[in-house]
């Protein structure tokens, strides 16, 4: 079995040498040439997503426990309060930029091996392994479409909260008073039932790909 250490190093050292040529295709080229076929790389991706997923549950968590802290104001330097936030802020941004590439990472290396598992159908001589074959890979594509599904609509709903969370940052930036304080008071418990959304789904998509993942070892 592929050690997923082995594969991420080895992945990373290829990667940056096709990132001068600009070809993903090449890429995958060439892992297929050391024994690294597409399917490993999707798995190695997939796992990498959850990983993300998890570090953008955690960053998002901590936002809104330091904006909590932020309407809970009672004295003290509300610069620093200010500057704490814009941090929270700017490392949520972050870890939701990090979760985006990976899916965008995922999408890439399924679709080539969805293209290419369906172009090596007509390579059969046996109809019945073909139609075996062709069977497998509608109901990988229609699982993998699922997962796809949860990942997007977990991502997709960053957005909105990064939105709010730039709000609060931005108007408390140019009113650092207790009034301003108060004025985030209202918006709380809206970003909080936002951020409470994120993670589940959040979570449950890092189950649909742990499933996903669960069915390709089958196979």
């Amino acid at each position: 079995m592929i050690k997923a250490s082995a594969l991420r190093q080895l992945s990373f050292l290829l990667l940056t040498g096709v990132m001068l040529s600009g070809c993903q295709s090449t890429y995958y080229k060439a892992m297929e040439q050391v024994g690294f076929h597409k399917r490993d790389i999707m798995v190695d991706r997939i796992e990498d997503t959850q990983q993300s997923q998890q570090e953008a549950q955690e960053q998002f968590q901590s936002a809104l426990d330091q904006f909590r802290s932020v309407v809970a104001f009672d004295g003290g330097d509300l610069e620093s309060v200010y500057n704490r936030l814009n941090d929270e802020y700017e490392s949520s941004y972050s870890a939701a930029e990090k979760v985006r590439e990976r899916i965008n990472g995922v999408r890439d290396v399924s679709e080539a091996l969805f293209d290419e598992w369906d172009d090596e159908l007509n390579l059969y001589s046996s109809a019945s392994l073909r139609a075996e074959s062709s069977r497998k890979l509608k109901d990988t594509r229609r699982r993998y479409d699922q997962m796809m599904a949860s990942m997007v609509k977990s991502e997709k709903r960053m957005q909105p909260v990064l939105d709010a969370l730039h709000d609060q940052v931005l108007y408390l930036k140019h009113n650092l008073n207790a009034r301003a304080i108060a004025a985030l008071k209202g918006e709380f418990s809206g970003i909080k039932s936002d951020i409470d959304k994120l993670l589940q789904e959040m979570q449950t998509s890092i189950r649909e790909s742990q499933a996903f993942i669960n069915t390709l070892k089958k196979q």
